[in-house]
């Protein structure tokens, strides 16, 4: 992935997002509306951290990216998540859920449900497998998001809706599952930067004479500093530091009582992630099904993420007191789950529907697509035993 360093970012836009498909009348009006939030707290601030930047960019109520109406996934979107492209990834994940669902841990926890669709297959396979939890409940704060997973679960499980619940905040307890999927890694991060020996933090400023926003730096303190002096940088070198993950983590570790919390999502362990020849971090927008390194543009039009670091979350996570159990490939944790058996039950002779459904499975495993760039990490208490996800190609001892 070939970033773009700040100093690049304070000139005009890079040419390649030239080749980007242009925002129509409605969307820069859209994004106007935002630019005009934005730029107004940062006038009251003077320094934007590029967290705040972010987040005002992707939740900003009404405006921000995945606060707004416009479509995020599948064809019609701005990327794809292993939900829509295999209805055997969810009914996998399901065989996962299946194991640490007893009538003493009941209920499962989405985090960000995305079109619903992976809610769904779960639901599906656990009716299949007579393993439905008493309540499966999605944290969503998108309204549009919710109606889109409401109407998906209306037309792809309409039996099972009754067993769905909305809610904006995690519960005070929880025993059972917590499952997010491609979600932390849309959680802002800071940015900091090294150079002769001293750590910056990276925020955003406006340009009033471009009109556009462009990158400042200022000294590093708190807890961000603490976290950075932790990696042991290199000089000359800008990367993510993720503290709202970690603190996702041990929210739901404080609340967590007995269960599991599965993440999928993509990352390295800190060793790989925070490597000398990564001098430009992870950070990626997606728009259209275009990527660029360019998070200073289409503000509220496109997706920011970074990659994570799964060394960090498995700090977190014991810091409230949650074990490590298990952290693999998505292949691995896939297969683990008997997705390949599901594959199986599909008859070759019917070529169409097999070929549709392997050409679902292929990107999932692949390790040139999804299968090893995804990782799976599970956190817990009160587990006994292995997790089935992990019974191979567990990489703990990596992390």
């Amino acid at each position: 992935m070939q970033s773009i360093l700040p100093e690049q970012l304070a000139s005009p836009l890079p040419a390649a997002l030239h080749e980007l498909p242009p925002p129509d009348e409605a969307a820069r009006a859209h994004m106007q509306r935002l630019h005009a939030l934005v730029v107004a707290e940062m006038q009251a601030e003077g320094f934007m951290s590029f967290a705040r930047f972010m987040e005002l960019a992707l939740y900003a109520p009404g405006l921000g990216y995945y606060a707004a109406g416009t479509a995020k996934f599948g064809a019609g979107g701005d990327y794809v998540t292993a939900p829509e492209l295999s209805p055997l990834f969810g009914a996998a994940v399901a065989q996962q859920v299946a194991q640490c669902v007893t009538s003493e841990t009941d209920t499962v926890i989405e985090l960000g449900a995305g079109t619903g669709r992976m809610a769904a297959d779960i639901l599906r396979e656990l009716e299949r497998l007579e393993r439905l939890p008493r309540s499966y409940q999605i944290i969503e704060l998108s309204p549009e998001l919710r109606a889109r997973q409401h109407a998906t679960l209306r037309g792809c499980a309409p039996a099972l809706c009754d067993r769905v619940q909305w809610l904006e905040r995690l519960p005070e307890r929880i025993r059972g599952v917590v499952i997010g999927n491609e979600v932390l890694d849309a959680l802002p991060v800071a940015l900091v930067g090294t150079s002769g020996g001293r750590i910056a933090e990276l925020g955003v400023t406006f340009d009033a004479a471009t009109q556009r926003f462009s990158w400042a730096r200022r000294d590093a303190t708190g807890e961000l500093l603490a976290a950075a002096r932790e990696l042991s940088l290199p000089d000359e070198y800008t990367t993510e530091v993720h503290l709202a993950a970690r603190g996702l983590v041990r929210t739901i570790g404080a609340v967590l009582e007995h269960g599991i919390a599965l993440f999928i999502d993509y990352g390295f362990p800190r060793h790989e992630y925070y490597h000398p020849q990564r001098s430009s971090g992870t950070l990626m927008c997606h728009y259209r099904h275009h990527s660029h390194g360019d998070p200073l543009c289409l503000v509220g039009l496109q997706d920011i993420t970074s990659h994570l670091d799964f060394t960090a979350l498995a700090d977190a996570a014991a810091d409230v007191g949650l074990s490590t159990l298990g952290y693999a490939t998505q292949a691995h944790f896939l297969m683990g789950c008997g997705i390949l058996d599901r594959l199986c039950a599909y008859d070759p002779q019917d070529a169409a529907t097999y070929a549709r459904v392997c050409a679902g499975v292929q990107p999932l495993l692949s390790p040139a697509e999804m299968g090893e760039l995804f990782k799976v990490i599970a956190f817990g208490r009160g587990i006994d035993g292995p997790l089935l996800g992990f019974r191979s190609g567990n990489r703990v001892g990596r992390l």
